[in-house]
């Protein structure tokens, strides 16, 4: 059961807790120990080899920053594993998901438990960029 459950997309409009045991770069994927592999909606990073895609908005911070700027809202780093993903046991998230985005990822809006927002909360670290084609989210403050 518990493979049919891994990577698995979650509903367009579900609530869902993901749990977060790895981070691979600054929007995701976030590996949820529920399942999914969680993509931030509403922002763009970098991708790991430093380029931008020409369809999304391109911040000026390296991706590692950016990874590194989850990692922490995660928790903190606690090891890697062989294919560069972080090991966190990042703090329990309420999310909302907008669908598939992309490849076994659910495009989704979080809350951290203190009730920020993770979109805004990574927005405010300067490592991303709001991506405004995707934005449904709160007016970040």
């Amino acid at each position: 059961m518990l493979a049919l459950l891994a990577a698995s997309i979650v509903a367009s409009g579900q609530t869902f807790t993901c749990t977060p045991t790895h981070v691979w770069d600054g929007d995701g994927p976030v590996w949820c120990a529920e399942g999914p592999h969680l993509r931030i909606a509403g922002i763009a990073a970098r991708e790991m080899d430093g380029t931008c895609r020409t369809n999304q908005p391109c911040p000026n911070a390296k991706a590692i920053e950016a990874r590194d700027a989850l990692v922490q809202l995660m928790g903190g780093a606690k090891g890697t594993i062989s294919t560069g993903h972080v090991v966190v046991r990042g703090p329990r998230l309420t999310c909302r998901s907008e669908g598939s985005a992309g490849g076994n990822r659910t495009a989704a809006w979080c809350r951290l438990p203190s009730g920020a927002d993770l979109s805004c909360a990574m927005i405010k670290t300067g490592t991303v960029l709001r991506w405004d084609r995707y934005w449904k989210g709160p007016a970040c403050r």
